[in-house]
Order: C-alpha cells, then sequence, then structure tokens
C-alpha cells in the first residue's frame, strides 16, 4: 500500500518542506557521488551512533568524539539507500504541507527539528550500545504524520495497492495508524534495519507537541 497524495488543498506555499526535501535529496546525491569509503565515512561520523556517547573510551578509539552533539541534527538530514531518501521525501511531499500549512514556515520548522531531536533521543535511549549509525529524517517525518494525524483525520489519502494498477481512497486516520501499528510490530519483534523506536518516538512527540504549534484563529503571519 503505496501513497500517492491527500485530498487536502494546501492555501500557502510550503516554502519548508519544500526547502526540506530540497536539502535532504542535495545532499543525498552529494553523498552518493563521493567515492563509497568516503560516503560511508561520513554517514559513521555524522550519524547518530549511541554508543558514542555511552561508551566515550570506545569511541575515542575508533575516532568518533564522544563530546560532538551534531550528529544528532545533522543525521536528520542524511540517508543510506535510493529507497530511504525516495520514501522520506514523498511522505513528507504528501503530508508536510498541510501542516506547515496549519502551523506557519517558522513553527513548523522548529517542530520539525524538534521531533527529530526526540526521535533521535529516544531511538539512543533503547539502543544505547549501538555501534551501528542511524540516519534519516524519519523521526522527524514521524511528527509531521502525528501532526497530520489529528489535525486531518478525515482526510482521505490515495494509495496504490502495489503491485495491482488499484489505487483507492483510505482515510488518513487509517493509514497513519496501520503505519504506527507496523513500526510497533517491527520495534518489537525484528528491531532490525531501522531505527523503529525512534520513528515511535518522532511519532509520540509529535502527538503531544504539535497543538503548541498550532497557528491561532486570528493568526494571519505566515511564520
Amino acid at each position: 500500500m503505496i501513497p500517492l497524495r491527500d485530498t487536502i488543498p494546501c492555501h500557502r506555499t510550503p516554502w519548508v518542506t519544500w526547502c526540506l526535501i530540497g536539502v535532504n535529496v542535495t545532499i543525498f546525491l552529494y553523498l552518493w557521488w563521493l567515492p563509497e569509503e568516503i560516503r560511508l565515512k561520513i554517514l559513521y561520523l555524522y550519524g547518530l551512533v549511541p554508543a558514542r556517547y555511552t561508551h566515550p573510551e570506545w569511541a575515542a578509539w575508533v575516532g568518533l568524539d564522544p563530546n560532538d552533539y551534531w550528529p544528532f541534527l545533522a543525521n536528520l538530514f542524511l540517508h543510506g539507500g535510493w529507497l530511504h531518501i525516495i520514501f522520506n521525501a514523498w511522505l513528507l511531499w504528501i503530508f508536510g504541507d498541510n501542516v506547515e500549512d496549519r502551523m506557519g514556515s517558522g513553527r513548523f520548522l522548529v517542530y520539525y527539528l524538534l521531533c527529530g531531536l526526540i526521535a533521535n533521543g529516544v531511538h539512543m535511549a533503547i539502543n544505547a550500545d549501538a555501534t551501528i549509525a542511524a540516519v534519516g529524517a524519519s523521526g522527524a517525518i514521524a511528527g509531521v504524520m502525528a501532526a497530520y494525524f489529528y489535525l486531518f483525520p478525515h482526510a482521505q489519502v490515495i494509495v496504490w495497492i502495489f503491485p495491482f494498477p488499484l489505487f483507492i481512497p483510505v482515510p488518513a486516520i487509517l493509514f497513519l495508524g496501520l503505519w504506527v501499528i507496523f513500526q510497533a510490530y517491527q520495534a518489537t519483534t525484528t528491531g532490525a534495519g531501522a531505527a523503529w523506536w525512534g520513528h515511535l518516538g518522532g511519532f509520540a512527540a509529535g502527538f503531544l507537541l504539535h497543538r503548541f504549534f498550532i497557528r491561532g484563529e486570528t493568526d494571519h503571519d505566515p511564520a
């Protein structure tokens, strides 16, 4: 079930959503054209490696500065492969514009980054000894999806029932609810392949915090 678009019109140009997509794609393409050894080194250096902070002696031994906290932010703009960047950019394209519309561009950017930071914190807390670098905007995007879940529960998401030529509208509350269930299932069973707990942490953060970022009825400032 692949989401294609939603049915909620956007009343303002979603500049931040577009810029976030553009920055993520540009960084991915730049890194992709680098030699693989250099690309992997950058992903490891700026990705979130929990053991870097919980085992500082080990971190120093492998060449990671345990006092450098930039990876908590930098990893939100790094992606490990084509499917990773395409899927994240597509989800942000579908859900980000409407949430930005309700928050205003400035609030939306702060909200997006905050959800991403909290998602990283949850990932690190649950995977404290992990030596694998977590990268990707999924935690921040999960926060955006949580806001959409609350703000537009009756919206329709047009999905493609892959691999069949079948396109059907699905209530957003159902689509996003199934997404959360899938993340929870993966987190509690396999636990490998992605920062599942981080995704759930970003969604929970978004669900709890989005109300503080919504533009008021009389607030007409787009920022």
